[in-house]
């Protein structure tokens, strides 16, 4: 039975209540659950164990398309399986009958840390990922145009959607979700709960489908609307939700006046997040550059401006950047690595999480990691709303094997 919403309510906060789908009770719920595909990027071996550990099985492996492999041969036929597995889990009721309503979820860090979010849909209409925006959900870094065709082809005929998106709102006084600890975070409200793979902790979830909870989550979040109208920061996942939105303004030129308000592409399944949450860590992200020579890469970034530390596996140098107009340090080097990029095109650059792999990495004669400080969180809207959206890959909310495993779908067809 639909639930009845007071749907204006919500549409003042851009939230939908999404219909969830949930992998059955047969389906090993420690191989269904995967970290986001954009982590490992350079560590084909993690990708590789994940592959191993879920082959036969019903796993969101086989439906998603780490990005580890975007540059291999062999896409097209690899979109198209992930499509048909798609849909086979529908057919074949690996997913369960959706859910109307929200999902609280508790996400337990293997160091014992704990993070709660709370699964939404949120409106694509009201997100607007260019620098500069004014709309209520806005990028927190620099999209790269160049990033999203590819991944439109891959979510463009999907029948379902899996985020790894973290959305995040500025609550200090813990007035929207953690409120709703005391109350659902109980065994009557229990969804599921699971060990995580590949050193991801622990997982729980619980249903949220009390209309006077969510009209209650929707006022609450109406509280927290900034006066320029900023009420959602993308923290994690901007290059997937921008290209959810891109899907959307490709789709709805296809579609009648009627069809726009209904149609569930128009919506995107987000995991929403406290700023303020004491789990919720902000991370540096690390860069490495390949195929260059250091000392011709070291040469061109030496100046008298900002600090950074240098490294090559477990060697570490101190090295002063030219000066540059940004009052980050990542602003400035990304700058000058981009620079640097376009006289080099033999050379290449990926972004890191965790040190540990920045230097197991960079221990190469022909490689240069960089190792960068962290950002305080609490200036992150600030910022946002003074200079608009950060310097690509600022920071990252924790460490690679902490960011958020794929478990809810959606359909989105």
């Amino acid at each position: 039975m639909k639930l009845n919403i007071n749907q204006s309510l919500l549409d003042k906060v851009a939230l939908r209540v999404p219909e969830i789908l949930l992998p059955n009770k047969t389906v090993d719920l420690k191989k269904w659950a995967v970290v986001a595909c954009d982590q490992f990027t350079s560590e084909p071996e993690y990708w590789s164990e994940v592959a191993r550990i879920t082959q036969n099985s019903a796993s969101t492996f086989h439906i998603i398309f780490p990005e580890v492999y975007l540059e291999e041969d062999g896409k097209e036929e690899r979109i198209k399986d992930i499509n048909q597995t798609m849909k086979s889990y529908l057919e074949q009721k690996v997913l369960s009958d959706p859910m109307e309503g929200f999902v609280l979820v508790r996400r337990t860090m293997k160091n014992g840390t704990i993070r709660t979010g709370l699964m939404v849909a949120l409106d694509l209409e009201k997100y607007d990922y260019h620098a500069g925006s004014s709309a209520m959900i806005r990028a927190t870094e620099k999209t790269v145009m160049e990033r999203i065709p590819p991944r439109v082809q891959i979510r463009k005929d999907a029948p379902i959607e899996l985020p790894h998106v973290l959305v995040l709102i500025d609550d200090p006084a813990f007035s929207v979700i953690e409120p709703l600890l005391s109350r659902y975070e109980k065994p009557d409200y229990q969804l599921y709960e699971t060990e995580l793979m590949m050193d991801g902790g622990h997982l729980s979830a619980y249903r949220i489908n009390e209309i006077d909870t969510i009209h209650g989550i929707a006022n609450a979040l109406a509280c927290l609307i900034k006066e320029d109208g900023y009420l959602y920061a993308v923290g994690d996942g901007n290059h997937s939700l921008a290209t959810a939105k891109q899907c959307w303004e490709n789709l709805k030129k296809t579609l009648s006046s009627d069809e726009l308000d209904k149609h569930p592409a128009r919506y995107a399944l987000v995991e929403l997040n406290n700023v303020h949450d004491q789990g919720l860590l902000f991370e540096p992200i690390h860069r490495v550059m390949f195929d260059v020579d250091p000392a011709d890469l070291k040469e061109f970034l030496s100046g008298n401006g900002k600090e950074v530390q240098m490294v090559q596996g477990s060697k570490s140098e101190t090295l002063r950047l030219k000066d540059y107009p940004s009052h980050l340090c990542v602003g400035v080097l990304q700058a000058l690595l981009d620079e640097y990029l376009n006289k080099h095109p033999e050379s290449k650059i990926d972004y890191i999480h965790g040190e540990k792999s920045l230097r197991k990495i960079s221990d190469s004669d022909d490689r240069m990691g960089f190792l960068l400080a962290s950002m305080d969180k609490a200036d992150l809207f600030t910022t946002v709303s003074v200079d608009g959206a950060l310097p690509r890959k600022t920071f990252s909310m924790g460490e690679a094997e902490e960011k958020r495993y794929y478990f809810e779908c959606r359909k989105i067809r």
